[in-house]
């Protein structure tokens, strides 16, 4: 067994040098071939898929994260395809000026260089970050979790054949061993490694945030409300929210909180009982929506406590808190909020307004389902997560975002 991943470290720096030099167009060339082998080898994928669900209860939150079919490959497939017709995000003249003492001085975005992607379950993510870290000039070293050993291992290896069909170092994208004491060692790793992004738990999240000394964006827990607001088309707010909790319930978008003023209470909950009813969502009721949907005869009903409300549940569950007033419901997104994805659903164009811009969050929403913060959805193509933090990304953490800046400064032969 290795006693540490310094050889992978290592590798993967030389290798982003290479990766730099790289034109715009080969670039775009090597995503095309990504994509296409991933439609060849969609069977071998869809086998060692299959061993990693078999050691998986079905029942579990993650499973859907980890299952693959053939629609999410052909998926996947296009994203990349998408990737590669993205704009160049690198070389870009940010600001250029000449000085009185002849100096030429221009700005330019460029890689950040050696990305780290910690995450759990979805080896989706190893492609969408392979492919966008090769789109911006980024090398990245890929830390997936146990459950998706297998998976993981064949799309890496996919991917690394293509590079070697370009006669590239296939370290410009590296699959680290998933031993947990390894990871400690990449996030120390400073001489190495120029960001680290958890995508995950909150728990994960947390753990790299107190524990690297290489910088770090946040991505992942997603505590989503949608507030109901008395004005409300109920209708129009019970297909909002249905589709929020249950279109996908494992991913961080999806709905985690109702909140609906209490004069339209009881009307809508009646609405949405059929929604929920179908496909057995778990509710945990605050005392009023409890007593309401318990005379509904809602088969599926729990007693909210404290620990419902700011939790994330990633799977078929979610929570009620009826309020009072608009002020009440801003405050409890404000105190259970992840700062993700947060949504209105209301005609008083003055409350939304109000809430649109006093509710602290990646984005919000009015309107329209919480399912939609995604790369993908906003136009920016796959994204590594979505960033609930403030400095350099926030939201979709895409393509445009994996860059940084640089300054070039030209002269004839200034001295200060």
């Amino acid at each position: 067994m290795k006693d540490n991943i310094q050889e992978e470290l290592e590798a993967t720096r030389a290798a982003s040098r290479q990766l730099r030099q790289l034109s715009n167009e080969v670039r775009q060339q090597i995503l095309v071939a990504i994509s296409d082998a991933l439609k060849a080898e969609m069977t071998t994928i869809l086998e060692e898929n299959k061993r990693d669900l078999e050691r998986m209860d079905p029942s579990d939150a993650r499973y859907d994260r980890l299952l693959f079919d053939e629609s999410r490959i052909i998926g996947l497939s296009k994203s990349i395809l998408e990737i590669a017709n993205l704009a160049d995000p690198t070389g870009v003249l940010l600001s250029s000026k000449a000085l009185e003492n002849g100096l030429t001085i221009e700005k330019k975005s460029v890689p950040l260089g050696v990305v780290g992607v910690i995450y759990e379950s979805r080896p989706n993510v190893t492609v969408d970050v392979a492919a966008l870290c090769i789109r911006s000039g980024n090398v990245c070293l890929l830390r997936g979790g146990s459950d998706a050993y297998f998976t993981n291992s064949i799309l890496v290896s996919i991917i690394r054949t293509v590079l070697a069909k370009f006669n590239l170092d296939n370290n410009i994208v590296q699959l680290l061993p998933t031993d947990r004491a390894f990871v400690t060692e990449l996030l120390l790793a400073v001489k190495h490694v120029d960001i680290i992004i958890p995508r995950g738990s909150q728990g994960l999240i947390d753990f790299v945030r107190e524990h690297a000394k290489v910088p770090v964006i946040e991505t992942g827990a997603g505590v989503c409300h949608t507030y109901v607001e008395s004005s409300a088309d109920i209708e129009q707010a019970a297909r909002i929210v249905a589709n929020a909790k249950i279109s996908r319930p494992s991913v961080c978008n999806a709905l985690d909180t109702v909140i609906v003023d209490a004069p339209i209470m009881e009307d809508f909950l009646q609405i949405l009982y059929p929604y929920f009813e179908e496909v057995n969502v778990e509710v945990y009721a605050d005392e009023r929506s409890y007593d309401v949907l318990q005379k509904l005869g809602y088969p599926r009903l729990r007693h909210a406590d404290t620990a419902d409300f700011g939790r994330e549940f990633l799977s078929l569950g979610c929570s009620i808190k009826v309020v009072d007033s608009f002020t009440e419901a801003l405050a409890h997104i404000e105190e259970h909020s992840s700062k993700h994805s947060e949504c209105i659903v209301s005609t008083d164009a003055q409350k939304v307004s109000i809430f649109m811009e006093a509710v602290d969050a990646a984005a919000v929403y009015h309107n329209a389902s919480t399912r939609f913060t995604d790369g993908g959805e906003f136009g920016l193509g796959a994204e590594i997560g979505i960033s609930t933090q403030k400095l350099h990304a926030r939201g979709p953490f895409a393509l445009e975002k994996l860059v940084t800046e640089k300054w070039y400064v030209k002269g004839t032969g200034q001295i200060r």
